[in-house]
């Protein structure tokens, strides 16, 4: 049986660096984000998992699509997948962890073994596209 995980990630690039985040008990780093809940947009998604995460405001009339990227499930059985849909946002705020989140962290392409499937192909695509080192 295929099962999707529908997630939607913010892209926070800072001097060509990007802002990933460790939960408690995890050693994979992700991007700040998470799952939708029913009825949310992706953009309520994304103002309420990071506003949950890191504790700072996304501002709505910034928010830009970057792609969506899909791949196995980083911890769950074969044929669970993820579909991760990205966005960059300018924010209010310092980025702090909150609620699950031990640890943020700016990685570079170089770290991309230390971040999930999905995580990895945006890596890529960040690293293609000249965004990030």
């Amino acid at each position: 049986m295929n099962t999707l995980i529908d997630k939607i990630a913010w892209i926070h690039l800072d001097d060509n660096k990007i802002l990933s985040t460790r939960s408690r008990g995890k050693s994979a780093y992700y991007l700040p984000g998470g799952k939708r809940e029913p009825g949310e947009s992706d953009l309520d998604t994304l103002i309420r998992e990071i506003d949950e995460e890191l504790s700072v405001t996304i501002i709505p009339t910034t928010a830009t699509h970057l792609g969506t990227f899909h791949a196995q499930a980083h911890g769950h059985a074969d044929g669970v997948t993820v579909r991760m849909t990205c966005y960059t946002a300018e924010h209010h705020g310092v980025p702090t962890p909150s609620n699950e989140i031990e640890e943020i962290t700016w990685l570079t392409h170089a770290d991309r073994d230390r971040v999930s499937p999905v995580d990895q192909l945006i890596f890529d695509h960040l690293h293609r596209t000249g965004q990030l080192h």
